[in-house]
């Protein structure tokens, strides 16, 4: 479990259309990642890492994809 002190800024439309569109993430996982991250404050790429619904490289896709953006 990760868990910060400082709460996290919602996720970015851009990003979920990301998420739904080039990862091919449903609603319900999307909704849990969403859930879990509020939960925990904790980023939600992280999340959505830890709990398998990305593989490493999709994890380490969307890191950079949020430096650019």
């Amino acid at each position: 479990m990760v868990i910060s002190t400082s709460s996290q800024p919602p996720p970015s439309a851009a990003l979920l259309r990301l998420l739904r569109n080039q990862f091919g993430l449903s609603e319900s996982a999307l909704a849990l990642g969403l859930r879990q991250a509020q939960q925990e404050q904790a980023p939600l790429p992280v999340v959505l890492w830890r709990f398998g619904l990305i593989s490493l490289e999709q994890f380490d896709a969307l890191l950079s994809w949020q430096d650019q953006e």
